[in-house]
């Protein structure tokens, strides 16, 4: 099986982070797009390209810009590629040298996303920000003990 190229893993990846975030299902989200949930698993793997009338499509069910799907792009996609030559430094997406390491990455995590979700279903603003406030000391407590313990 062909491996899937960086830049159609990372618009599937982004693709299932916006889906996850609003709570939308895969089978709705098809719906929404005239696809099968079967197909929208292939996007969101990278498995199946997207086209751009597609990707449009998506973005619209989504409620982003198509742009959305690129952004984050670490800078190293291309890599090897005859295009990345023509690209110029500091006008691609993300940094660059940025490693493509989507596993790593927490915020594509299902647990994150619904976390966010869920921080986000609380009315109170205030009640939110004292929430924030709590895990904020709590990772930072959580990193003077580890680092205590090298």
């Amino acid at each position: 099986m062909a491996k899937s190229h960086p830049v159609d893993a990372h618009v599937g990846i982004r693709m299932r982070q916006r889906r996850t975030l609003l709570g939308m299902s895969q089978t709705k989200l098809g719906d929404a797009v005239g696809l099968t949930f079967q197909q929208v698993q292939k996007y969101e793997r990278g498995s199946n390209r997207v086209g751009s009338s597609r990707l449009y499509e998506f973005a619209k069910a989504l409620d982003v810009p198509v742009s959305y799907f690129f952004d984050e792009m670490p800078g190293n996609v291309l890599s090897g590629r005859p295009m990345a030559a023509k690209v110029k430094k500091g006008s691609g997406f993300g940094e660059a040298g940025t490693p493509f390491a989507s596993e790593k990455d927490p915020l594509i995590k299902r647990e994150t996303l619904q976390l966010v979700r869920a921080y986000y279903k609380i009315r109170e603003g205030a009640v939110r920000k004292r929430i924030y406030e709590l895990v904020k000391t709590m990772g930072a407590a959580s990193n003077i003990e580890r680092a205590k313990k090298k």
